[in-house]
């Protein structure tokens, strides 16, 4: 069950413990299954299977996603490997906010980060990428004081206290039922504005209805 917060979540969590290459190798979108509408929890609204949609990357790496045409909407399930709202991966992602920690400066960790842009995009690309980071470990403390309140929202200090490495994809594990009130790219909320409210969800184009099925 999804606890309703606001307007129904579009993005669902996908635990596959695949990591970004082997997800694509696999193509384990084509595995992916949804027990149930999260919006009709009953059944009836005639929930379908919807295809899929391409992400920028990794390269080759699809979502799957399902239709309700009752609502309608359609939801899609993220694995476990990919950055929400972000190309890429959770491991690329941890990568950069690891190098900025790491950096006497955002932008001496950003140059060699991006040397096929110029420095100025370079650095609003990497803090883009440490700012989501640290507004979702910051969060995380307060929603799990028990595990993280006296732990620092940096991958260093989070990598410390679970012991592991990478520790983004494994706190997607921790704050499963949280990841609704967890921010992007660690959870499936979106990214707030500056009001702190979510930004409007683009929703996903349904597309043409599916065919009806044969009685």
């Amino acid at each position: 069950m999804y606890r309703r917060a606001g307007r129904w979540p579009v993005q669902l969590r996908y635990q596959t413990g695949l990591t970004g290459e082997q997800y694509v190798s696999r193509q384990a979108w084509r595995e992916a299954t949804l027990d149930g509408c999260p919006m009709h929890p009953a059944g009836g609204c005639g929930l379908t299977r919807h295809g899929s949609y391409p992400r920028v990357l990794p390269r080759g790496a699809r979502v799957a996603r399902w239709y309700c045409p009752k609502t309608p909407c359609t939801f899609s399930l993220l694995p476990d490997c990919l950055a929400a709202r972000l190309p890429g991966t959770l491991v690329e992602v941890e990568s950069v906010v690891l190098a900025v920690e790491q950096a006497p400066s955002v932008e001496r960790a950003a140059d060699p980060l991006r040397p096929d842009i110029e420095l100025p995009g370079a650095v609003r690309w990497t803090r883009r990428r440490t700012r989501r980071v640290r507004a979702a470990l910051t969060a995380l403390r307060g929603l799990l004081p028990e595990h993280f309140a006296d732990c620092p929202a940096s991958i260093v200090a989070f990598r410390a206290c679970l012991g592991v490495e990478p520790v983004l994809p494994a706190l997607r594990e921790v704050a499963a039922p949280l990841l609704h009130e967890l921010p992007a790219p660690l959870g499936l909320r979106p990214w707030a504005g500056g009001s702190g409210e979510p930004r409007r969800r683009r929703q996903h184009n349904p597309g043409p209805d599916p065919p009806a099925l044969s009685r």
